[in-house]
Parts: structure tokens; C-alpha cells; sequence
């Protein structure tokens, strides 16, 4: 029996036991991701999904207290803090978003050591589909506010638990992790763009550049962070009342992180584009809820964090297309360019913004 084989009657069994093998699956499309999902269709009308992460398909999460050198050993995942598609990392971090009134999927099965996860179906009303379709963005975005808000109100654990004694620990986005996204710009836009190339003095420029950036984001870890917030992520469910009209998805590499990084992902969206109007609306609407903060030193946090998480997102559609061969991400990429050149009219980035004008000039954007 092939590995797809085996894969397979491990799912059928899982669901077997629980109740479900004369459901009708559906597969669903994926995403950049290891994870696959299919949609149950069950006798009585209803429908699940089956979340299937096969196990050991990606290098070892991070663990809590690994240093530097042993994360830079175990590999990429175990740098960003990236939880490598773990069912229990998922399991309970819906656990817990569900016990702030938020609207994660409700978990109805699970067996996380052979990756494999019923769910809730929140349904098929992605804030992005919605908006194509012509719907209003401004309540969407209005609410989806509303949740960071909720996210932002609350000291967020260190341990995240779930029923059948699943703990998974919620870690900081600290240097190690932020410095992992930012270096990815320098790593692979040159092989996407051979006509760019970054000699030591322009990396040690770029260091230069970052490290005191680093330092504050490492410094302002104190918020849940989902860290993929956007709106491919998000599904209206306008029947629920407050934050939890918004469905999340997707949140199991969640940190521990400056509240200004899941605003970055939310207004700096790479994959539909995010007005200056709608970025200024929205940021007011999370002032005016969230009084006590002082919106000033949020909005340069914003700025230098956002421009480091766009050159994160940059760097990774790069390694998408020349490493992995998905060509569509390459489309994304003047989109980022365009929200980064937003965060760098920020006078207090001057530093960076040379950088980028030196290095990366316009027609290789």
C-alpha cells in the first residue's frame, strides 16, 4: 500500500470511529499550506470538515525553551516560532479563541498524533469572496476591528489547553522569530530577481536598519496574535452578535506579538487591495475603541512592523515561486510593494526607505 494509500484508510478509520464514514467528502481547494481539507456532507443536511495535517510533513515546531542555536539547528519552523501544520497547536488555540466570545471553528473530534481534526463548518462567506461579490467592505472590516480589539483587551496565556490533555504553548514573537521574517526579503528576492544582488556591506545595512525595529516589536509582545489575519481568513456570519461575526481560520501558528503585527496583516493584505481610506477608517475605528492606547507610538510600531512584515511576505512569494514553482504569487507582490511604500513615507523610516531606493530599485518591484 502506497503512502496515499495508507493515508487514506487512516482517514476512513478516523472517521469511522467517530461516528461519521457514511459521510459524503468533498475536497476542498488548498492553499500554500501542508494541510488539506475536505467538506463532510452529512445525512441530515448538515456539513463538517475534515482537517487532515499528515504528521512529520514539515520540520519541528519550536520549543519553549530552545535557544537561538538549537532553533537555528531544528530549522525554519522552530525560527519563526511556526507550529508546522500541528493538529494540537489548532485544537487548542479554537479552544481557547471560543472562550473569549470569539468564533474560531468548535472542535468535534480529533486525533492530533495522526494529524487528523473534525470541525465545525463556519462556511464558504470569506470576507474576501463577499467583497468580491460586491458586498458592503466597510461592516466586515468594521468588525473584523472589533475582534482584534477583543484579542487586544485580554493577557493572553502562556499554555493554551484543550480537552484529552492537550497544552500547547503560546510563545513570543521575539527577535529570533522576527529577525527569521524579515532576513527572507534579502534571501530569495534576488532569485526571483537575478538582476538584483545584496553584497555584505548592504546586508549589514539591512541589519543595521532592523534591530532596533526588532527590538520594539520583541519588546510590545503582549496580545494574542493570530499572525495570518486577513480577509482569505475571515468568514461573515452575520447571524452572531459583536466580534463574533467574524470566523477565524487558520490561527495555529498563533504567538504572542505586538498588537500592531495583526493590523499589518489585516490592512496590508497581499491578496486584495487595501485602500489608504479603508487602512485610515480602520485604524480610527481601533483608536476609538481602544482609547488608552496612545495612537501616535502605535502608528510608528505600525509603520516599521508592518514594513518588516510586508518584506516578510515578499520574501516568501519569492521563495513560492522560485523554489516551490507556484508562479501566481508573483502577481501579489506589486500589491506589497505599494502598502510598503505607505509604512516608508513614515519619516522615522528614512534609514529603510534609502535602503530600499539603493538596493531594490523601482523597476525590479
Amino acid at each position: 500500500m502506497d503512502l496515499s494509500s495508507q493515508r487514506e484508510a487512516q482517514k476512513a478509520e478516523f472517521l469511522d470511529r467517530h461516528g461519521l464514514a457514511g459521510a459524503r467528502r468533498e475536497p476542498l481547494t488548498g492553499d500554500a499550506s501542508t494541510r488539506s481539507y475536505e467538506r463532510l456532507h452529512l445525512a441530515n443536511g448538515t456539513g463538517l470538515i475534515l482537517m487532515d495535517q499528515p504528521p512529520n510533513a514539515e520540520t519541528a515546531p519550536c520549543p519553549p525553551n530552545a535557544t537561538a542555536d538549537e532553533r537555528r539547528a531544528a530549522g525554519y519552523n522552530a525560527m519563526a516560532r511556526l507550529a508546522a501544520g500541528r493538529v494540537d497547536a489548532f485544537v487548542a488555540t479554537a479552544e481557547w479563541l471560543r472562550t473569549q466570545g470569539l468564533s474560531a471553528p468548535a472542535i468535534v473530534a480529533h486525533d492530533a498524533p495522526a494529524g487528523l481534526a473534525v470541525l465545525e463548518d463556519l462556511g464558504d462567506d470569506l470576507f474576501a469572496r463577499l467583497i468580491e461579490a460586491g458586498q458592503d467592505e466597510a461592516p466586515l472590516y468594521d468588525d473584523a476591528i472589533e475582534a482584534l480589539v477583543a484579542l487586544h483587551s485580554v493577557a493572553p496565556p502562556k499554555v493554551l489547553e484543550a480537552p484529552g490533555g492537550i497544552a500547547w504553548p503560546l510563545l513570543d514573537y521575539d527577535d529570533v522569530a522576527l529577525k527569521t521574517a524579515g532576513d527572507l526579503l534579502p534571501e530569495w528576492l534576488p532569485k526571483l530577481k537575478p538582476e538584483l544582488s545584496f553584497d555584505v556591506g548592504a546586508l549589514d545595512q539591512w541589519e543595521a536598519v532592523w534591530a532596533p525595529i526588532r527590538a520594539r516589536g520583541a519588546a510590545g509582545a503582549s496580545v494574542f496574535c493570530h499572525r495570518d489575519y486577513h480577509a482569505e481568513n475571515l468568514i461573515w456570519l452575520p447571524e452572531r452578535q459583536g466580534a463574533a461575526r467574524v470566523g477565524l481560520l487558520d490561527f495555529q501558528d498563533a504567538v504572542r506579538a505586538h498588537p500592531a503585527w495583526d493590523m499589518s496583516m489585516l490592512l496590508h493584505d497581499a491578496r486584495r487591495d487595501v485602500s489608504a481610506g479603508r487602512e485610515s477608517a480602520s485604524l480610527a475605528r481601533y483608536f476609538a475603541l481602544r482609547p488608552q492606547v496612545d495612537s501616535a507610538a502605535f502608528m510608528a510600531d505600525y509603520h516599521a512592523l508592518g514594513a518588516l512584515n510586508i518584506s516578510r511576505i515578499l520574501g516568501i512569494f519569492a521563495r513560492l515561486v522560485t523554489r516551490d514553482g507556484k508562479p501566481r504569487y508573483a502577481a501579489f507582490m506589486p500589491r506589497l510593494w505599494t502598502y510598503l511604500d505607505r509604512c516608508l513615507a513614515d519619516p522615522s523610516l528614512s534609514d529603510l526607505k534609502a535602503w530600499m531606493d539603493r538596493n531594490v530599485p523601482a523597476q525590479a518591484r
